[in-house]
């Protein structure tokens, strides 16, 4: 691992990825010299997709970003971060509620590795609607996701539904 390189990881559940997390990458990517999005697991959540589609999903979405490496984690985000060198652990937030709890997560991760610092992006005002979970509700549905995530996610999420 290289010291001098400036390591982020962008952390999340990405079920599916949206273009709110695509903008979030975008600004990590712009501050530093390498940017691992992981592809987490929160106990709490029921998913739409397996670890694996939702790490293949992310392939596809940031394949254009030379400075992005997918990974995926089942452990706590803390340990990944020391474990990468990283010195950030980037998250967006949309409202008062996101940030309140990414606030919490940012003290408990200080807590276990404080060399990595939280840096919380507030989400673009045009993409503070999308969410992974209203994209599941319209993949569902079977309503259209156009403008919430790239064509190339579309087709990949598309694929992976006629795979089932």
């Amino acid at each position: 691992m290289n010291k001098d390189k400036k390591i982020a990881i962008v952390p999340g559940s990405f079920d599916p990825i949206t273009f709110g997390h695509l903008d979030i990458i975008k600004r990590a990517a712009t501050d530093h010299d390498k940017v691992y999005l992981a592809v987490m697991i929160n106990p709490h959540k029921n998913y739409m997709f397996t670890m694996l589609q939702r790490e293949r999903i992310a392939k596809v979405a940031v394949s254009d970003m030379d400075k992005v490496e997918v990974i995926s984690s089942e452990g706590m985000l803390w340990a990944l971060a020391r474990e990468l060198g990283a010195v950030s652990i980037v998250k967006g937030y949309r409202n008062q509620t996101d940030l309140a709890y990414e606030k919490d997560m940012a003290e408990y991760n200080s807590k276990y590795y404080p060399e990595a610092k939280t840096l919380l992006y507030k989400a673009d005002e045009s993409l503070c609607t999308v969410s992974s979970s209203l994209v599941r509700e319209k993949i569902s549905s079977g309503e259209a996701l156009d403008g919430m995530l790239p064509e190339n996610v579309i087709k990949e999420i598309n694929k992976i539904i006629d795979e089932q």
